[in-house]
């Protein structure tokens, strides 16, 4: 049997220091909240600045002549949509039934390597999938545990950025590589929380300088260590869908609302049979946002009726929204169902209502430039 020990961040002794509360997460023990707690952190990064180490995400670069080429054969999305230099969303899904196996983001560095980012519980499966399937001359090569992943949110991160010398400003999903210490740094316009950031890929021996540099810059803004806690309330009110949790190897890119991470045009990716069959016939069941009426905060797993009677589905994801103050929440919804209908939740044997909308459930400013 595989040793089922979770896994430590490269940074785990900072968050011990820093007071941390920690939880399991795809195999890995990471930080759930600090001392500051979940609501302070979140308002930090939709005011000013918050940083993550994320360091859980899988890392795996696809290689060799070719590669490229690849890549874009079986994950979903068109990466010759993009240039080297650029950043994709995108999804592995099964060859046979379309559904969704992971949804990750492809980092296009040339034609001969291409880093692809996965969820933590689903890195071995995706690296198992490109491995079997790789033509001679790719090879695709499994870095978990190789590198440390950081994630700089907010409205002043590029002043964070900035105070230690690292490079900002470039464009939505595009990424550079620059020294810092010695070890080089890929720093990424990407993020999970829909304000403007970076994440930033560094060797786990250059982790915890950065991680303390990054610290000490963003003391004069009032940044805050946040935790997976603070991270699930951001991406829950933009409606960015967590695997195992909204998204699923049961469920189909059509039904999630990820259609536009699909390369219609491309002559072959995992699973385009079955998923143009969904969009061709209309999926049964779409993912929508929900946000309360009343007080009810709904959680994964509460149950969803249109009527006492009429049961539709169960919440995927559900939280209170520090920014609304209000409750919000996910599920995948009968498309019988009028999209602005008014639903029940049951939150703890009591019927709340919630409106079915879309989202995000707040404002975006992660494409600003």
């Amino acid at each position: 049997m595989a040793d089922a020990t979770p896994q430590h961040s490269p940074l785990h002794d900072r968050h011990v220091a820093l007071g941390a509360k920690f939880a399991e997460f795809g195999g890995w023990t990471m930080p759930l909240e600090y001392p500051a707690g979940v609501l302070k952190e979140h308002t930090a990064v939709r005011s000013s600045v918050g940083i993550f180490d994320v360091s859980h995400l899988g890392k795996a670069m696809v290689s060799g002549t070719g590669a490229a080429d690849y890549v874009n054969a079986t994950l979903s999305n068109d990466l010759a949509k993009i240039a080297p230099g650029k950043a994709q969303y995108t999804l592995c899904c099964d060859a046979v039934t379309g559904g969704i196996v992971d949804d990750l983001i492809a980092y296009y560095q040339d034609d001969e390597h291409v880093l692809i980012v996965p969820n933590a519980a689903n890195t071995a499966e995706v690296v198992r999938r490109l491995q079997a399937e790789a033509p001679d001359g790719v090879s695709v090569v499994n870095h978990h545990d190789d590198y440390a992943v950081l994630a700089v949110q907010g409205t002043r991160s590029e002043e964070v950025l900035q105070r230690v010398g690292l490079p900002t400003g470039h464009d939505y999903m595009s990424f550079v590589e620059a020294p810092f210490e010695g070890p080089g740094v890929v720093v990424c316009r990407t993020g999970y929380t829909g304000e403007r950031g970076y994440e930033l890929i560094v060797a786990n021996d250059g982790a915890a300088a950065l991680w303390d540099a990054l610290l000490a810059a963003g003391e004069e803004f009032g940044m805050l260590a946040c935790g997976l806690g603070s991270r699930d309330t951001l991406r829950t009110e933009m409606g960015y869908p967590l695997h195992g949790q909204d998204i699923t190897i049961d469920v189909n890119p059509v039904e999630a609302g990820l259609g536009w991470a699909v390369g219609w045009k491309k002559d072959a990716f995992w699973g385009r049979d079955a998923i143009l069959a969904v969009k061709e016939a209309g999926p049964k069941r779409r993912l929508r946002g929900l946000i309360a009426t009343g007080r009810g905060i709904p959680r994964p797993g509460m149950r969803v009726s249109l009527t006492h009677d009429v049961p539709l589905c169960e919440i995927t994801s559900g939280t209170f929204s520090p920014t609304l103050k209000k409750g919000v929440g996910m599920a995948l919804v009968p498309t019988m169902v009028n999209a602005e209908a008014e639903v029940g939740v049951d939150i703890r044997g009591r019927r709340e209502i919630f409106q079915l909308t879309k989202v995000p459930f707040v404002e975006t400013s992660v494409k600003e430039s």
